[in-house]
């Protein structure tokens, strides 16, 4: 899958999402790459497990007031801080949005599955993913909100580090 149809594919799952499911509107910012693992100094992280022929992991990350906002359009319920409802709000954002990513991917490469997303809140954190170390950067604004969709994806072949791989069958 070619860097632009992932670029396409993003985008057109975060709009979809948005607008569908929150009623909001979003506006992509510049695209780039980077090879620092996704952080947040205080928000929310949300990651999910991308596996078959293909392989990797997607990543939306936001603070705390776009969380809670987020949780409030999906509940229909105030949300003032980050709790349980907000967390589990965050990671359904990201199930959706990097679902409708795999669902596009999979025209191209083929079955894929997804996993669990797994949500982080907190203060001056960075996550660490043991494969490619490319990471697409997809900056989104909503209206004064800034949230990232990062995603790394790559030939199931090329995404595990092959140094660990044989540290672990030299053991």
């Amino acid at each position: 899958m070619e860097r632009q149809q992932i670029i396409d594919a993003i985008h057109a799952a975060t709009a979809e999402v948005f607008s569908t499911m929150l009623g909001l509107e979003i506006e992509p910012a510049s695209v780039h790459t980077d090879q620092a693992c996704p952080s947040v100094n205080d928000g929310v992280m949300a990651i999910v497990g991308i596996a078959g022929p293909w392989a990797g992991n997607g990543v939306i990350s936001c603070t705390a007031p776009f969380a809670c906002r987020v949780c409030e359009l999906f509940l229909m319920t105030e949300a003032v801080a980050v709790n349980e409802e907000v967390l589990d709000a965050v990671g359904e954002l990201a199930n959706m949005v990097i679902g409708n990513f795999k669902t596009a991917a999979e025209a191209v490469v083929g079955p894929l599955g997804l996993s669990v997303p797994t949500v982080i809140y907190g203060r001056n954190f960075t996550s660490k993913s043991l494969g490619n170390n490319d990471w697409l950067v997809l900056p989104f604004k909503c209206a004064e909100d800034i949230f990232e969709v990062r995603v790394w994806f790559a030939p199931a072949s090329e995404s595990h580090p092959r140094h660990f791989v044989n540290h672990l069958q030299s053991v």
